[in-house]
């Protein structure tokens, strides 16, 4: 028996067979064709292929791990079909007179080289998704290629992971996942923690362990080899406990969510588009606290017209039914691109031209939400939030045109909400220090923590590098919450927090404690949540 320590990504136990994620090689070589046209050609049909690939991969993902996570799919076949990618190929084709695969190889690889070498961290990601997509088209050209496949309840073990090998992957008969390379903020590791997936990473991996026994312990970090009996009965009853505490968590439904001394908190749940609701409903969540707006512009080639948008939050609205409906605006820009903006390249994106920036500075843009979302409220309990707000002016500039546009339907005769909620997310070190001369100027708050912690620590949080100091916990950052909370209540008005801290049930009692008064978190940690809230005194 034998212990490897890794970074554990998602809590729990596996026990069961190792499975070695050994991908079958594919050998490009580079041969002389006289027919350029044919081998265009080819490369059109793989190309084809590969983008089916991808929506079916894009599709599975939502069903399995919702929208968030499936968008990275999304992005793929926007690169698959970026000008410069496919210029670069079928200019080796023609004037080197190449086949189609060494074309796409020579091309991918100098396209990803690029991007490794830029010190944008966001960019040299990017290196990543032109290998992940360069290898789709190559194994479509040579045939085969891709891990193989589970034929029993099995813990993979690979070097590495990419997103669209980790979707693939039958989540029946996957147990667990350990791999040496990835960070705990990759695609892949959000992908793991979605899927409730014990996942462990930093393990030093030999490939002599396919086929032996592996248990996959997430809460320590340990990954052991060839467990004795012993061991085996001790962690079976660790899933035990685990499996009864789920039961337990079953009986929560239906339940307040007040702790022992009386303190009610709400608990809403985040999602991404109204495919999102059956899981709020399973999960018993009061409301949706975050809706995240930008999937109708993620998901399309052009600009979502005002009555598609109009028709998605007016399902959302009425199937809640009368439950509180947090809808967010527009939050494009950064990690979030859209063709069709037209945004360009930017050398720091995180703190550039993106969400709130955008809306205000393209107001036709933002008219037409506003809309649409004023126009939805009519049938329904809607609120709306605005993000990435850093000062009071801005609050009054979005106000003035909300105005603008309730006066619009008003002489139309179109039926909205006059008492419309509208809050911010306070997301930035500025907006924690405003915070008293902002609340006096919106009617809630919702902290989003996870780009609070980056801008409050200067970290990139898709920087593997700086893992270790990327803490959440951080004296800096609770203090800016409790902050917030402290100056939301002077005020008169309601404060929650909607990023992924609110789900950390270690910190549970501390915002309550600090009077927090609405949590919102993925559907699946509803139920957790409350059992913290009931327990805490």
């Amino acid at each position: 028996m034998e212990n490897f320590s890794g970074k554990a990504i998602y809590k729990g136990v596996a026990i069961g067979k190792i499975v070695f994620g050994s991908k079958e090689k594919q050998q490009v070589r580079r041969t002389k064709t006289e027919d350029t046209a044919a081998e265009t050609a080819r490369y059109e049909a793989a190309k084809e292929k590969a983008l089916e690939q991808l929506q079916g991969l894009y599709e599975k993902a939502l069903k399995e791990v919702g929208e968030d996570n499936a968008a990275i799919f999304e992005v793929h076949q926007m690169m698959l079909e970026d000008d410069d990618f496919n210029d670069g190929i079928k200019d080796k084709i023609e004037n080197q007179q190449v086949n189609a695969e060494y074309a796409v190889a020579a091309t991918g690889d100098a396209m990803a080289e690029m991007f490794a070498n830029m010190e944008d961290e966001y960019f040299k990601a990017r290196a990543a998704d032109i290998k992940d997509i360069s290898e789709r088209v190559i194994n479509i050209l040579l045939g085969g290629g891709g891990l193989s496949r589970l034929t029993e309840p099995s813990i993979i073990v690979a070097e590495d992971l990419a997103p669209s090998e980790t979707i693939q992957l039958d989540k029946d008969k996957l147990l667990a996942f350990v791999t040496e390379l990835g960070s705990s903020n990759s695609h892949t590791a959000i992908l793991a923690r979605t899927m409730n997936l014990p996942a462990l990473i930093g393990v030093k991996i030999d490939k002599a362990w396919n086929g032996k026994i592996g248990i996959v312990d997430g809460c320590k970090g340990i990954f052991i080899i060839d467990p004795d009996e012993e061991t085996i009965e001790e962690y079976k009853a660790v899933q035990k406990k685990d499996s009864e505490k789920r039961e337990l968590l079953k009986n929560l439904k239906g339940k307040k969510n007040v702790s022992k001394s009386g303190k009610k908190i709400k608990l809403y749940a985040n999602i991404g588009k109204p495919a999102d609701l059956g899981s709020v409903i399973e999960n018993d969540a009061e409301g949706i606290g975050l809706f995240r707006s930008e999937f109708l512009y993620l998901d399309s080639d052009d600009f979502p017209t005002e009555e598609e948008q109009f028709a998605a939050y007016r399902k959302v609205a009425e199937t809640m039914a009368g439950k509180k409906v947090i809808i967010r605006t527009l939050d494009l820009g950064a990690d979030k691109q859209a063709d069709y903006f037209n945004l360009g390249k930017e050398d720091n994106p995180a703190m550039g031209y993106r969400a709130i920036r955008i809306c205000l500075d393209r107001q036709d843009i933002f008219k037409t939400q506003l809309r649409a979302l004023l126009r939805a409220s009519a049938f329904g309990n809607i609120a709306v939030m605005y993000p990435m707000i850093i000062s009071v002016d801005e609050v009054l500039q979005i106000k003035a045109i909300v105005e603008e546009v309730k006066e619009e339907l008003r002489s139309e005769k179109v039926k909205f909400n006059e008492n419309i909620e509208q809050g911010i997310m306070i997301e930035t070190p500025a907006s924690v220090i405003m915070s008293y001369e902002l609340a006096q100027n919106v009617d809630f708050f919702s902290i989003g923590t996870n780009d609070l912690t980056q801008y409050t620590l200067a970290i990139d949080r898709q920087n593997s590098k700086l893992d270790n100091i990327n803490d959440s916990h951080h004296p800096a950052v609770l203090r800016s919450i409790k902050t917030v909370a402290e100056n939301a209540h002077k005020a008169g008005i309601w404060v929650g927090i909607c990023g992924e801290l609110g789900a950390d049930t270690t910190l549970t009692q501390t915002f309550l404690d600090y009077g927090i008064d609405e949590l919102s978190v993925s559907p699946s940690f509803v139920l957790p949540v409350r059992k913290a809230v009931t327990e805490a005194d």
